[in-house]
């Protein structure tokens, strides 16, 4: 047990000094640490995703169905139906299904990974403020890959309703399952913004003063970004995706000016 523990020591982190400060080599085995735990955490709940690979697909699919249905409303002569091509693609089609469902679910586990290795550049008051906001954290990614999932079936009537009544429109099934995940994934890491500028300003990157001058800039960003980063390049996933962050980003912002208040009176505070 002893041998195997020393062969392991290279995979523990080093132990943070009392003063937050590390050196070049300790950040890089912190990363590592803290890659390595993500990994497996994502690899493990992907095989155990693996195993409800036909009610995750089911799920997957619902917003096509919804999609269907709202077709044959406005549209009941269109032809579209889905398809799966090539030996391969079976396999590969449980394989994305079940890493991007690992990715979701084991999200507590690498978002913790991610404030553990900024918690020790923060003083202890700032670590609590750090842990709190990474309890948003979870249920903002979360949220953001369900409003992804329940925004689809709207975006993908609008793309179907352009096919030609005379076309048969086949929908490749690994295709589609693609689209619908990287939707999902972007909508969840586009809701963590507000947790990236608050850790900012934690750490004292950027102010309050900063994020209110770039704010018309960041605004239009975010557009900008919702429009390149969904995959559906319809203009209902991109107004729901820059919609929220736009508020996110607010929301943000005035809590990093409450957090320069606060330092700013206790810096007055160690003055007087």
């Amino acid at each position: 047990m002893s041998r195997l523990s020393a062969r392991l020591a290279w995979l523990r982190p080093p132990k943070p000094s009392p003063d937050g400060v590390m050196t070049l080599a300790d950040h890089l085995r912190e990363l590592r640490y803290r890659v390595i735990v993500s990994a497996l955490a994502i690899t493990l709940a992907a095989v155990a995703s693996g195993i409800w690979y036909q009610q995750l697909y089911a799920v997957m699919m619902h917003p096509y169905i919804l999609a269907a249905e709202m077709l044959k409303q406005t549209n009941p002569d269109l032809n579209a139906t889905t398809v799966i091509t090539g030996v391969t693609a079976p396999l590969m089609l449980v394989m994305q299904i079940a890493v991007v469902a690992g990715l979701v679910a084991s999200s507590p586990v690498w978002l913790y990974q991610l404030w553990a290795y900024i918690a020790p550049a923060l003083l202890a008051k700032e670590k609590k403020y750090a842990l709190g906001f990474l309890a948003a954290a979870i249920p903002l990614f979360l949220l953001g890959v369900v409003v992804g999932y329940y925004i689809l079936p709207q975006g993908i009537s609008v793309l179907l309703a352009f096919t030609p009544n005379s076309v048969t429109n086949l929908l490749d099934i690994s295709d589609f399952l693609k689209l619908t995940l990287q939707l999902m994934v972007v909508f969840g890491l586009g809701f963590l913004m507000p947790v990236v500028i608050v850790g900012a300003n934690l750490m004292g990157v950027v102010t309050a003063q900063q994020l209110a001058k770039a704010r018309t800039y960041v605004i239009f960003g975010i557009f900008v970004f919702g429009a390149v980063a969904t995959p559906s390049s319809d203009p209902f996933s991109m107004l729901a995706l820059a919609i929220p962050m736009t508020v996110l980003y607010l929301v943000a912002e005035v809590i990093c000016h409450v957090n320069d208040r606060r330092k700013a009176g206790r810096t007055v505070e160690v003055e007087s």
